[in-house]
């Protein structure tokens, strides 16, 4: 409290408004200028009010109004009846029940909020930014050893054969995806800490605030957060996987990382298919399962398109593109540009949302909250599927007269169109729906011909490597192919809409299993997260099911 001297040396301002106070209410404890004693007695005329000059306050706790007896405090609180009352409800409705002074309640509660405040400031921030400091540590840890498993991958590359190219394109593709889920593990967990504190201190603040005030009522309402953040974020721990090579001079060479090992001997080489494949099994989970069901309120929802680890971009039948949290929870809206709604929607490897807008054949960006137009298709050609890749290219599937192409795009600039094979024929089925598509970590393009009902598979160059038709799933309908995704294990996913379900297929076409057991009502997108989790978007319910189908 200030003393009589320090009041001398600042101004204590009215409550209500700016200007020197002079006036002090003793039964509602608030500061008033002369101008402003008529304005709170007016606005709080049920309540009695005791102004004095300011020098003569006393200062008292404010106790609650009684809601049943007008120009009534409550100053003891029923234990019995759980409500604050006044001496005329104790004689009255609540004679003879179990009472308990307020200012006990008052003292033994701002008590508790001193202590809280004590060890949150003292033991549990230190804690936090103890961990933030360890995982900071890790981080640079990790990323030098995966430097020098990188550089190692390379120094190794030039000791084999030119043929075995490939296998080295799959080793730095399989140490990107470890190093990306290693350090988007540590960083989240060190974000999660990192934004853990500024609530903390915000907290302390907020009860600092609590401590000054003698109202009652601001006091009893409050709920401690102590559990809450004496509940640390678990600590967690990667491992960092060894690079490991043999030679025998002309004879054998072998390189290996976990799981994955290449030979090249003199007499034979191995099968990378085979190891890619054994790799992606292994991976598999026995049966996938839904971890989340998250609500969108977009009914039909057509789009999904994941942003990280723990949030969606989500279209339907309307000009709005939505971001969504794990939990359902709206975080940004964006009113495109188009006509209708937008044909498709992806995010580029910086984060970016894109969305292709068939009417005006344009494909548009949204940076720092305004949209431009990325790049305008060829005339006549309207942009229908969208697929950013890991290079930073924007592959579209244009449209006109029923034909379909797949065009590759460097920036604005139009790099390479994909509609026939070498013999002059058309890839692609002609007809009227649109071509999902994505690239495989070889440079592999997977696309969903709807129009043929048949995945097809094309290499960098746009020649056709398969096609899957869906039979060795032996599912109960026709395959009719939606949406199309590739994970860090090179392996293909595409929804079967008619079966409600996923087919997972390695690199090279060959069936591995479905993903039919998670509820699939009429599936209409599929994107994977950060943390390669499925998200499938459900057209009729407007849900996204999250799945975790690999360990």
């Amino acid at each position: 409290m200030a003393t009589p001297t320090s009041w001398a040396q600042e101004v204590i301002t009215c409550d209500l408004c700016p200007k020197p106070t002079q006036q002090f209410c003793n039964n509602c404890q608030v500061s008033l200028c002369v101008d402003c004693v008529s304005k709170h007695v007016d606005k709080f005329k049920s309540q009695t009010h005791d102004i004095v000059h300011f020098t003569n306050r006393k200062i008292q706790p404010v106790f609650p109004e009684c809601k049943v007896h007008s120009n009534q405090r409550c100053e003891a609180h029923c234990q019995q009846c759980h409500v604050h009352v006044c001496l005329k409800c104790i004689l009255s409705s609540h004679s003879g029940h179990k009472i308990v002074e307020m200012q006990e309640i008052f003292n033994e509660k701002k008590q508790e909020i001193i202590k809280e405040n004590q060890e949150i400031e003292s033991i549990i921030i230190p804690k936090y930014r103890k961990k933030m400091d360890n995982i900071a540590g890790k981080i640079s840890k990790s990323t030098a050893k995966f430097d020098e498993l990188e550089k190692e991958a390379e120094k190794n590359r030039k000791l084999w054969h030119q043929e075995v190219d490939n296998i080295f394109n799959n080793l730095s593709s399989l140490i990107k995806s470890m190093r990306e889920n290693n350090l988007t593990s540590l960083q989240s967990h060190q974000s999660k800490l990192k934004n853990l504190i500024p609530d903390m201190m915000q907290t302390v603040e907020q009860n600092k605030g609590i401590l000054k005030t003698n109202r009652v009522s601001d006091v009893n309402n409050y709920k401690s957060k102590l559990t809450e953040y004496k509940n640390m974020p678990a600590d967690i721990d990667v491992e960092i996987p060894s690079l490991n090579t043999h030679t025998v001079q002309g004879r054998e060479l072998s390189i290996s990382l976990e799981k994955y090992k290449a030979t090249l001997t003199q007499s034979a080489l191995s099968s990378l298919t085979d190891e890619v494949s054994h790799l992606a099994m292994t991976e598999l989970l026995d049966k996938a399962r839904v971890i989340a069901t998250i609500p969108t309120g977009v009914k039909p929802l057509w789009r999904v398109a994941c942003v990280g680890t723990d949030e969606a971009w989500v279209s339907g039948n309307d000009k709005v593109i939505r971001r969504v949290d794990i939990r359902g929870s709206l975080q940004e809206s964006v009113t495109t540009t188009c006509k209708y709604n937008p044909s498709d929607i992806s995010v580029t490897k910086q984060g970016e949302l894109i969305y292709s807008d068939f009417i005006n054949e344009t494909v548009n960006i949204v940076r720092s909250g305004k949209t431009m137009v990325l790049f305008t298709t060829p005339r006549g050609w309207g942009p229908y599927g969208l697929c950013c890749t890991r290079s930073g290219d924007i592959l579209v599937n244009v449209y006109s007269n029923k034909q379909n192409k797949i065009l590759r795009y460097q920036g604005k600039i139009l790099k390479q169109e994909i509609y026939e094979d070498e013999h002059k024929n058309l890839i692609f089925k002609e007809g009227l729906l649109s071509l999902p598509m994505a690239e495989n970590n070889n440079g592999d393009i997977c696309v969903s011909d709807r129009n043929a009902d048949i995945v097809i598979v094309v290499d960098k160059t746009g020649r056709v490597r398969f096609r899957y038709d869906g039979t060795p799933a032996r599912r109960e309908k026709s395959f009719r192919p939606r949406q199309i995704v590739t994970d860090s294990m090179s392996q293909i996913i595409v929804i079967d809409y008619d079966n409600a379900c996923l087919h997972i297929l390695d690199q090279d076409g060959q069936f591995l299993r479905c993903v039919d057991n998670c509820g699939l009502d009429k599936p209409s997108d599929l994107s994977l997260d950060s943390e390669g989790r499925l998200w499938v978007g459900l057209n009729d319910s407007g849900e996204i099911k999250l799945i975790l189908y690999i360990k």
